[in-house]
């Protein structure tokens, strides 16, 4: 591994902000810290970066014990949630600012900062002032100034934060291509979900200070390790007694489970239609439809229990009060510790998919 966390543990007062954390980073991979406000990702980050000592663990990079060593000297490269660009220098100086305190010649600092504008995609702005460029632009600049004196490790605290949504959607992209361009190593903060699966290669979950999991972006979400995970990744509904629906059994000590919408079918009710798997829906009553841009989200009642689907949008009209039938295709099932996976009973597994 070329970044390793073994047994880090930092407490701030009587808070546990890392709690015996420890996971691996291979060389070149975009890893995603994962979590709610409060979890821990930014003081991971910040430990790593030496801007923080951990209480007891070591951090390790490209095999080297780095505890002891300042922030310059770990080879790092940090992009702050607000820029953190200097306001009285233009965009040149504000790059070129790490290769001046490293003593770069002249010609090479202007050569490197030509090179930095062109991978960013703003060419040409280098006599412009942090005032006089938009949020994503700040963000571009930002992200050449961390590799200007060419890290060997990118550290990323929600970059894309303080940007509205249209841009924040382009500039994930922008970031996933442009991190691939370089090939570096880095890891990337974040509260987005949507962010942490579109940009990432794997994501690492975090809360109260603990690592939930680590894994791919679709084998965490397909395979929830934790109750935690289970319920905060994607769109998660919990429910109790599931064993009254239809095709689940209870199973030992787990009495509760998570449905998300794309394990649903809803279908409307009509005398003289037959459903595949009839056998296994279950009646219930529209009582409510939101439009989700790509899509319609309808909330059904049966028998007691709210249930989360989804319909496309040009598919049949239903309306809130609209008899439906059902189909619930999986669900988690959790206890304290532990998370399964149950596929209801009338299906085959080659019947599941995903949204």
């Amino acid at each position: 591994m070329y970044i390793e966390l073994r047994n880090i543990n930092k407490t701030f007062g009587n808070v546990k902000a890392s709690d015996n954390v420890s996971f691996g980073i291979e060389k070149g991979k975009l890893i995603g810290l994962l979590g709610p406000s409060g979890s821990g990702k930014t003081t991971i980050l910040r430990m790593l970066a030496g801007l923080e000592k951990q209480d007891s663990g070591d951090i390790f990079i490209d095999g080297k014990n780095v505890n002891d060593l300042t922030p310059d000297q770990r080879g790092i490269g940090f992009v702050f949630q607000n820029y953190a660009l200097f306001p009285y220098m233009n965009v040149y100086n504000n790059i070129a600012y790490g290769l001046k305190i490293q003593k770069k010649d002249k010609e090479y600092i202007k050569s490197r900062v030509t090179e930095l504008l062109e991978l960013v995609g703003l060419p040409g702005v280098e006599k412009r002032y942090p005032d006089q460029l938009s949020g994503g632009q700040r963000q571009r600049i930002a992200l050449a100034r961390a590799l200007a004196p060419s890290p060997e490790l990118l550290l990323l605290d929600e970059p894309f934060a303080a940007i509205d949504a249209k841009v924040r959607k382009e500039l994930r992209t922008w970031l996933r291509d442009t991190i691939d361009k370089i090939g570096i190593t880095s890891i990337f903060v974040t509260h987005d979900q949507d962010e942490a699966i579109e940009v990432t290669d794997e994501i690492v979950i975090t809360n109260n200070g603990r690592v939930e999991q680590v894994g791919s972006p679709s084998e965490i979400y397909l395979n929830p390790d934790t109750p935690f995970v289970a319920r905060f990744i994607g769109q998660s509904d919990v429910i109790e007694h599931y064993s009254r629906l239809k095709g689940f059994e209870h199973v030992k000590g787990k009495h509760n489970a998570v449905v998300r919408p794309e394990f649903v079918e809803i279908h409307k009710f009509t005398d003289n239609k037959q459903h595949d798997f009839e056998s296994s829906m279950e009646d219930g009553v529209v009582t409510g439809i939101y439009f989700r841009g790509s899509a319609y989200e309808v909330h059904a009642d049966i028998g007691g229990t709210n249930i989360v689907g989804r319909i496309p949008l040009g598919g049949t009209k239903i309306v809130k009060g609209d008899k439906v039938k059902v189909l619930i295709k999986q669900i988690y099932t959790f206890d304290d510790t532990s998370t399964e996976i149950l596929t209801n009973k009338g299906l085959d597994k080659e019947e599941l998919y995903y949204i």
